[in-house]
């Protein structure tokens, strides 16, 4: 084997030394790229290490490419070279081949003068660079370019001077220099001074200034202050038009529903007056208040640059809408009142879609979905979306525990989405997002092959909005599931039995759920600039609380109370989780997420509704155990289990994990990982069934611990994840095992679509 390595080591250094040199005519030579070396006595190494950093991307051009140290494309090049102008060696040459770079044509003196001005521009005015080619010997074919850059002094602000005229204009400017970037002993940067520019801009955008732009401003530099150090003036130039400063106010705002490219007259004899805004068109295709919650802006205000990006956006997400184009114009040449235009572009009304999945679920099966989608965007001429999906699906799981006990089901579901609250009070809600009030109704058929058949009803009735980019709400009034079994086989019921797991039992008895839930979403994990970024969801769902209550709902008293008929459930459920990531690096990242669930049965109910109740497990979980296969607590699930029974899902009322990643960018579109999982579930109540299943003081005892690496694939639109998850520990043991046992023989391969968080 060490034989072979050396074998294919000795043939890449050929391939990459010889075979792409060969073929360059005398006096060529092959360009290596490009090496910038800052010089300075006085300059930290960190510094010097940053700037050599941003100084190494401006060096052009770029050499051959390369993977692993071969110059795969200039070898596809050189060897696919051709006269022809088609066929396969022509398109070999042209799609993957890559003429050589060669050291003549690297100018040297312009890139030097590249890094001298961008030395300049970071504060080192009296920089200078250098530049020269370099080979290893006279009869070598390549070379490369190295620049040395001596900086000489950063130079640093003193103070910063804001206009100190009495027009509006000047005021405005002046009135922003608290929050200026632009601060006293700071070094000196272009990039620093651009900013503050757009910083000014966008200030004075909100007091009215609707014709300024970063442009009107100019910042006068003094560098002849002693110290090294500059006086920056900042001053709004003479030369702008007039109405750069001046205020604006709203005059009328117009709104076009069905605007296409072949309306060229703005038909305001056609203008239909609805509160501050008019609505313009031919054909009746909206009622007039859908716009009531995308139009923030108000005539006899004065402009300002929120309001008017915030209704753009919810125009966009109103629903109905493919297009928006906005557009404002002077009232008349002496005023300074602005018209406002909104032409927006409808999709089809109506439209039928087509889906077929492939998928992985939580529990190890694989299946495939299809899904026929029903959509009408403005069901009712209000921005109403009505959308019916009829599907079905299959879940297999082969060689597993559960083999032959696959999962079919299907299905109706409906979902009415009014752009706006239903309510008689609301929430404030003048930012860039639309609330959204939803009524779901649904029906599935759950076949479990062999085992059982259940019938499940659900409806929902709440609302969705967001506070600001970062914080999210959902609320809704009412949630009601109702599960119903249709058949059960007698191989389950024998399973029951023999095992004594009640478990088994509640997963096909009667669930009757109805009550509230709310949940709390905050996170900037978006927010890729920063280096921790932070995620954390909060929920709680209530049901029959109050109704359980009034009454007098007491199960363990032989209390137990109905409604419409039906035992319902009663309980307090409460979830929260949080992620936190921190970059170690451009290209690496520590990930970490805890999440802790409590769930309260009480009154009509001693265990949680089977539909609510915590799992742990598979890809998303505790990758180094089958999904749903441990717990509760250290209750072994496969104690009981005769030979051709199925591996029943455990479940419990209490759930805690925590999970750690690394998370290094390999190469090109892969990504490693290096993990660590831990977690259980556990049970509120004693149950003779599941022995060591009851949450306790020392539950850290019955932590399950794996380990693990894998690979993700960034494909763009998906992210394909694989991960090799091995139990470290167990929350049971068996006559023999070890507390901690590392067996790779027990590792379980994940395959999956996404992170895990």
């Amino acid at each position: 084997m060490t034989k072979n390595l050396s074998y294919i080591f000795i043939l890449s250094v050929l391939l990459s030394a010889c075979s792409t040199t060969k073929y360059l005519a005398p006096g060529q030579k092959l360009y290596t790229g490009g090496e910038v070396k800052v010089q300075d006595k006085d300059l930290k190494k960190s510094d010097a290490k940053a700037l050599t950093e941003e100084l190494q991307p401006l060096l052009r051009p770029k050499p051959n490419g390369s993977i692993l140290g071969l110059r795969v494309k200039l070898w596809i090049y050189n060897k696919t070279r051709t006269k022809k102008t088609k066929g396969l060696a022509h398109w070999l040459n042209t799609k993957f081949g890559e003429p050589p770079v060669l050291v003549s044509s690297v100018d040297l003196d312009k890139n030097s003068n590249i890094l001298k001005n961008r030395l300049q521009n970071q504060s080192y005015f009296q920089a200078q660079v250098t530049g020269d080619t370099v080979s290893k010997n006279a009869k070598s074919k390549t070379a490369k370019a190295i620049y040395t850059a001596v900086t000489g002094p950063g130079y640093k602000i003193r103070k910063v001077i804001f206009p100190p005229g009495k027009e509006s204009i000047d005021t405005a400017v002046t009135g922003t220099s608290a929050q200026t970037f632009l601060k006293p002993g700071d070094k000196y940067s272009l990039d620093v001074i651009k900013n503050e520019r757009i910083r000014i801009d966008a200030k004075l955008k909100e007091e009215g200034f609707y014709y300024f732009s970063p442009e009107s401003l100019i910042m006068r530099v003094d560098s002849t202050i002693t110290g090294h150090q500059v006086d920056i003036f900042v001053a709004v130039k003479n030369d702008i038009a007039g109405r750069s400063k001046n205020i604006y106010t709203i005059d009328n705002i117009y709104v076009y529903p069905n605007y296409s490219l072949r309306d060229t007259s703005l038909m305001l004899d056609k203008a239909q007056h609805y509160r501050w805004y008019n609505v313009v068109e031919r054909r009746k295709t909206v009622n007039n208040y859908i716009f009531a919650n995308t139009v923030l802006m108000r005539p006899g205000e004065v402009y300002n640059r929120t309001d008017h990006n915030n209704s753009l956006n919810r125009f966009v997400n109103l629903g109905p809408y493919k297009f928006v184009k906005n557009r404002f114009e002077d009232v008349s040449t002496d005023s300074s009142k602005l018209n406002v235009y909104y032409f927006l572009t409808p999709y089809k009304k109506k439209s039928l879609q087509l889906e077929v999945l492939g998928r992985t679920t939580s529990a190890n099966y694989t299946g495939t979905q299809v899904n026929l989608n029903w959509l009408n965007r403005n069901a009712f001429k209000g921005g109403e979306a009505l959308k019916v999906t009829l599907f079905g699906s299959t879940d297999v799981q082969v060689g597993g525990d559960n083999n032959g006990f696959n999962v079919y089901q299907a299905g109706i579901q409906t979902t009415l989405s009014w752009p706006r609250f239903i309510s008689p009070f609301y929430p404030k809600a003048d930012n860039a997002y639309i609330p959204h009030t939803n009524l779901t109704l649904g029906y599935t058929l759950v076949n479990r092959q062999k085992l059982y058949t259940l019938n499940s009803f659900n409806m929902s009735f709440g609302y969705q909005w967001k506070e600001s980019v970062h914080r999210s709400h959902e609320l809704n009034l009412i949630n009601i599931t109702f599960v119903n079994p249709q058949q059960v086989s007698k191989l389950y019921r024998d399973s029951i039995a023999s095992s004594g797991n009640p478990t088994l039992q509640h997963v096909i008895d009667k669930q009757f759920t109805w009550g509230p839930s709310y949940s709390y979403t905050f996170t900037n994990t978006t927010e890729d600039y920063r280096t921790n970024t932070f995620y954390y969801n909060g929920k709680v769902s209530l049901s029959n609380n109050i109704y359980g209550l009034i009454r007098g709902a007491d199960t363990t008293a032989g209390k137990v109370r109905t409604l419409f008929g039906t035992i319902f459930n009663q309980y307090v459920k409460l979830e929260n989780e949080i992620r936190y990531f921190h970059k170690t690096g451009p290209n690496s990242t520590f990930a970490s997420r805890l999440i802790v669930g409590v769930g309260l049965p009480y009154g009509n109910s001693t265990l949680l509704p089977y539909s609510q109740q915590f799992f742990i497990g598979g890809p998303n979980s505790l990758r180094g155990f089958q999904a749903r296969s441990i717990g509760p607590g250290s209750y072994d699930p496969t104690s009981k289990i005769r030979k051709g029974d199925f591996l029943p899902d455990e479940s419990g009322d209490i759930k805690v994990e925590a999970n750690i990643e690394y998370r290094p960018k390999l190469f090109s579109i892969v990504r490693g990982a290096l993990f660590v999982d831990a977690g259980n579930i556990w049970l509120l109540n004693s149950n003779s069934g599941q022995p060591g299943g009851v949450f306790t003081k020392s539950f850290l005892k019955d932590m399950a611990i794996d380990a693990g690496f894998g690979l993700r694939f960034d494909l763009s639109v998906l992210v394909l994840r694989t991960d090799l998850g091995v139990p470290l520990r167990a929350p049971f043991r068996q006559a023999g095992d070890q507390e901690w046992n590392l067996n790779f023989r027990r590792a379980v391969f994940n395959l999956a679509i996404g992170y895990p968080f």
